[in-house]
């Protein structure tokens, strides 16, 4: 059997700025079955901000081949809120955020709610510049209410 050579005739890389799409265009395709338009197509940042609330809703360990995937939250929503607990979460939200590279985040606080934890971000996402302050708070039993 001969070898086939030659496949790849050129490979050009060009040089200069990445262009980032607008903030009209829709650049980044998906599909959500909780969407509340009733359309299950997502476009741009309503898909990153699902991406970044369904990476949230998976507990650390729960993925399979990959248990450094999601969050400590629900772990700790029982355990008392000490400094070393809100350094662990900011410390996990700060890393959940940067996974998609997509988005940067800026500041984190953590705070306690009623029965559960608050946490307030701003993000910036990334292609578009834009930046935004997203709160997510984690019920005990409930689960992550908007």
């Amino acid at each position: 059997m001969p070898i086939e050579r030659g496949l790849i005739v050129s490979t050009v890389i060009p040089s200069g700025l990445k262009e980032f799409p607008s903030a009209g265009s829709r650049t980044y395709r998906g599909l959500s079955t909780a969407s509340e338009t009733g359309s299950f197509a997502l476009y741009d940042i309503a898909l990153i901000k699902q991406d970044l609330v369904n990476h949230f809703h998976i507990r650390q360990g729960e993925k399979l081949e990959n248990p450094m995937f999601g969050t400590i939250i629900w772990d700790m929503l029982f355990e008392p809120l000490t400094e070393d607990v809100k350094d662990m979460i900011l410390e996990n939200v700060t890393e959940i955020i940067n996974y998609d590279p997509r988005l940067e985040v800026g500041t984190v606080t953590v705070s306690e709610y009623e029965s559960g934890l608050q946490i307030e971000c701003e993000l910036t996402y990334l292609p578009y510049n834009i930046s935004e302050q997203l709160r997510f708070t984690f019920d005990q039993d409930n689960g992550i209410l908007s």
